[in-house]
């Protein structure tokens, strides 16, 4: 089976995992790829960063499943937070109808954040963030973990996180 990880990453979370799944499986690797990067392969791993619900580089796949057909498909989800069972649920039926999801592997892998790396439009949408969440008076565990993150990189990426992918395309 021929194999491609395509991936958009914009802070490097994303393209840690991508070369982590790409020298796992010993398959090919593709940045900011086009549909016709990815047509020529039997198995499609996508992989792109969570910003604000959305997911950076899952339309490629989604807007050509018809020219996908027949092909294995897993995609993955980088960011910072900590990936909770019902909040992963909510993300992924935004992403993709039930019945994609039952031949798509979808999976989240725990980045981090690192404000420093963020391109100028992202520092601004992250200010708003920051100042909405400094004007909270109660602020939940995983609030106040962002808040400190803004002067201090976190980084949960652990390769261990990939494994399920790997199970997943291998089978």
């Amino acid at each position: 089976m021929k194999t491609i990880v395509a991936y958009r990453s914009k802070s490097g979370y994303t393209k840690k995992y991508a070369q982590w799944i790409a020298e796992e499986l010993g398959c090919d690797i593709k940045e900011d790829p086009e549909l016709s990067d990815i047509l020529g392969y039997d198995t499609i791993i996508c992989g792109g960063g969570m910003y604000a619900g959305g997911f950076n580089g899952g339309k490629l796949i989604t807007k050509n499943l018809d020219k996908l057909s027949g092909k294995k498909i897993a995609l993955f989800a980088v960011g910072s937070n900590p990936g909770r069972e019902h909040e992963m649920k909510v993300f992924w039926d935004r992403v993709l109808t039930h019945e994609q999801q039952g031949y798509i592997g979808c999976f989240y892998l725990r980045g981090g954040f690192d404000y420093g790396k963020l391109s100028a439009a992202d520092k601004v949408l992250m200010q708003m963030l920051k100042l909405r969440l400094q004007s909270k008076k109660e602020r939940t565990e995983d609030e106040q973990g962002m808040l400190d993150a803004y002067d201090t990189p976190v980084d949960f990426s652990d390769r261990e996180n990939i494994r399920p992918l790997i199970r997943f395309v291998l089978e």
